[in-house]
């Protein structure tokens, strides 16, 4: 795999006045510049940099970390627009460009967008779509467990919840009922995956597994608590109000309460549930 926009532990082979060289493989030795040399190299001394290419196209190093490397997805501003394009900062001195042909409704400068990093087939230069939808993969999500800790990017909203990017791979979806924060367009977050469903498709929570429901029973015991340990709530009661109150799924409320019956933390009767002995945290 090329080492254009990634980033890579180089030797350095060369030392001169105005940086070191690295020796970067099949792209040569490769220029650090002396802003970036915080420290006297050595020859054979290793360097984590950044590769990406200069104002002539030509390889270059660099200590400072983009927003984002090639095979990545980044919400990036729009620091200027010509007739090639949009420009997008994305940390580095040169801003990437996203062609005419790349964007999915014309850039604005000052604005900020949701954008894949990849190498260009023509012309090998890093470059940067808003056309999100092809990047992404349908099939592989059974590589995906129940609780297994993913990195979500934070996309668009729908009828029932907020789509998420899932490791910079696949389309997710946070239910309207796992949502308990404010969440914005672009925002990177740790998530976990819910479920695969059997059509591939992968739902999406902000806590896994036991964390979610020792969550959710906190969340009963507090209402409880404050209720005179009696709540007018069971498993038959309307979901839109469950969600209401605890702002949690039925579901998902009613493991909470199985789980606490089953500790012997409440009694569950015909007109509500009844906390057996008061507690503040589980």
């Amino acid at each position: 795999m090329s080492l254009i926009g990634q980033y890579a532990t180089l030797p350095v082979v060369n030392i001169m006045d105005f940086g070191v060289y690295l020796d970067a493989g099949e792209l040569g030795e490769v220029l650090l510049p002396k802003k970036y040399c915080k420290e006297d190299y050595q020859i054979d001394d290793q360097i984590d940099v950044f590769i990406y290419l200069d104002s002539d196209d030509l390889p270059i190093a660099t200590t400072h970390k983009p927003k984002a490397t090639v095979g990545q997805f980044a919400y990036l501003e729009v620091t200027d627009a010509g007739r090639f394009g949009a420009f997008l900062d994305w940390g580095l001195a040169k801003d990437v460009l996203v062609p005419f042909a790349e964007q999915h409704k014309p850039l604005e400068v000052g604005q900020s967008y949701l954008v894949y990093l990849y190498i260009d087939d023509i012309d090998h230069r890093i470059t940067a779509s808003s056309k999100i939808d092809k990047f992404l993969e349908e099939d592989g999500t059974k590589k995906f467990k129940a609780n297994q800790k993913v990195d979500l990017i934070i996309a668009n909203t729908t009828d029932l919840g907020i789509k998420a990017i899932v490791n910079h791979s696949h389309w997710g979806l946070i239910h309207k009922s796992d949502i308990f924060d404010r969440l914005s367009f672009g925002q990177s977050k740790t998530g976990f995956i819910k479920q695969v469903r059997p059509d591939g498709k992968i739902n999406l929570s902000f806590d896994g597994g036991q964390v979610s429901r020792d969550r959710n029973a906190q969340l009963v015991i507090n209402f409880l608590n404050k209720n005179n340990g009696f709540a007018p709530f069971h498993d038959k009661s309307d979901p839109k109000v469950i969600s209401r109150v605890f702002g949690i799924s039925k579901a998902a409320f009613k493991k909470a309460i199985g789980g606490l019956y089953k500790s012997g933390d409440l009694k569950i009767e015909k007109n509500g549930i009844t906390l057996i002995n008061k507690k503040s945290e589980i």
